[in-house]
């Protein structure tokens, strides 16, 4: 596995990001985000089948994506790609012939990848089959059974309640079939062959936050990174189920797993709820520096949690046979609001403004990677004279002067050819940015030159 890596600065990153920040990219573009939220709602995801694969359709109106089937029966480490799950009609009638729950009214009511069914059944006996939320009467929840060959319905508890004895008509309109497991990549090349590795699970019906958001977010990163003239790293977004999709992609791309440098898990990120970093399993690599870094520098509450395997598709990326650099930015973490895997985790639930911050502060955290370069101090012996090289004119006598000539001092000091910037932002504690402009200003006057990539 390649260890934490920088890039050498042989030249100035200015080519790469331009001289605007990456970051202002993201202005105005929550409300296209969250636009292409709703188109995404009402297509029935699962695991497999065809709600994926007209999602990655979707996606790939925006970015250059290429679209990976494996076969039914497919060994895919411990585990093997299942049936496809194929989804004509779901609904109950009641005792007198009206539809009490009707897939077409949302796709929450049928239990993902729930066998075929057709019977007639008592109250009594479709109980076992119904689900609903007593404490949240009006919300539908959101159940599946994968490995389990059986039907269900879900419901609003207030729905529920109201069913009275009779015959109930059940159509599962369904099939299990031999088909595939589809997964999208799409591939910004850079300068260097080392990855950033972003992944995003696409695979949950009609659930906004959980996970269109992170959809939507990966996809506007691409657009935004693949309209840049120039990048350092190679840029792969990974659209998959969750996962068994996440092992599947690892089980096919196992040679790309050996050039990733950097990665990050993007989900839950269109709430209102404060931003959580999760680190990765191997805990001060690059990208969780990097994503800590960003979170203080950006003035949003905030809160840093320690691997644990379990939580989004980083436990597959961190497992110990990759360890690969993958932590898991979100806002609000699955699980700790009421309407995660609920009706109520809707297109109201997330907003535009939401949706354009987390782009964000993934954009910040992207420019500290590419600029994250290592240098070489090439006047070593004593401080050079910085004012013959017209370096005091950038610094004058303001407060912000004083911190700029404090981060010259730094760069220089600390550029023996083993310490990126990155490193030397946390021994100075200033701001990244501003160690990015010393280095670049000396990197101008030829201070600066190429250093090395740490071992």
């Amino acid at each position: 596995m390649i260890m934490s890596a920088t890039r050498s600065g042989s030249e100035p990153s200015a080519a790469l990001l331009t001289a605007a920040s990456l970051a202002s990219q993201a202005a105005g573009q929550g409300t296209a985000m969250h636009a292409f939220c709703t188109q995404l709602y009402p297509m029935l995801r699962s695991i497999t089948g065809q709600g994926v694969r007209d999602t990655l359709a979707a996606i790939g109106h925006h970015i250059p994506l290429t679209v990976t089937e494996v076969p039914t029966g497919t060994k895919i480490f411990d585990w093997e790609v299942p049936q496809e799950w194929v989804v004509r009609a779901a609904w109950i009638k009641g005792p007198d012939g009206r539809k009490v729950v009707d897939i077409a009214d949302h796709n929450l009511h049928l239990v993902n990848y729930s066998a075929p069914f057709r019977g007639t059944l008592t109250l009594d006996e479709l109980r076992p089959h119904l689900f609903s939320l007593p404490d949240r009467p009006d919300w539908i929840p959101y159940r599946t059974q994968y490995f389990k060959r059986d039907w269900g319905f879900c419901l609003t508890d207030r729905q529920l309640q109201a069913l009275e004895p009779g015959s109930y008509e059940v159509c599962v309109d369904t099939d299990l079939v031999q088909g595939s497991m589809t997964f999208g990549e799409c591939i910004l090349p850079g300068d260097s062959t080392e990855e950033v590795l972003v992944s995003t699970h696409v695979c949950h019906p009609s659930l906004a936050n959980d996970n269109l958001s992170g959809i939507a977010t990966a996809t506007w990163l691409a657009k935004t990174l693949a309209a840049l003239p120039r990048r350092h790293y190679t840029y792969r977004f990974i659209f998959i189920p969750a996962t068994i999709g996440a092992i599947c992609w690892l089980s096919q791309r196992q040679d790309v797993t050996q050039r990733v440098a950097h990665g990050v898990v993007i989900s839950g990120v269109g709430d209102g709820g404060q931003y959580h970093y999760k680190r990765s399993r191997r805990g001060n690599a690059d990208i969780d520096r990097i994503m800590a870094l960003m979170l203080a520098e950006s003035g949003e509450a905030h809160e840093q949690i320690p691997f644990f395997p379990y939580g989004y598709d980083e436990r597959q990326f961190c497992s110990p046979g990759f360890n690969l650099p993958m932590g898991c930015f979100s806002r609000s973490t699955y699980g700790s609001y009421p309407q995660y895997h609920t009706s109520a985790d809707n297109l109201d639930f997330i907003r535009p403004e939401h949706l354009e911050r987390s782009l964000q502060l993934l954009l910040t955290a992207f420019g500290m990677v590419e600029r994250n370069g290592t240098y070489l101090n090439l006047s070593p012996f004593g401080e050079p004279q910085l004012g013959r090289r017209g370096l005091y004119s950038l610094i004058g006598g303001h407060n912000e002067g004083q911190k700029l000539q404090l981060a010259l001092l730094w760069v220089l000091n600390q550029s023996d050819g083993t310490n990126s910037l990155l490193d030397i932002t946390e021994k100075a504690d200033l701001p990244f940015g501003l160690i990015h402009q010393a280095a670049e200003a000396l990197l101008n006057c030829g201070l600066l030159g190429e250093g090395r990539t740490p071992v």
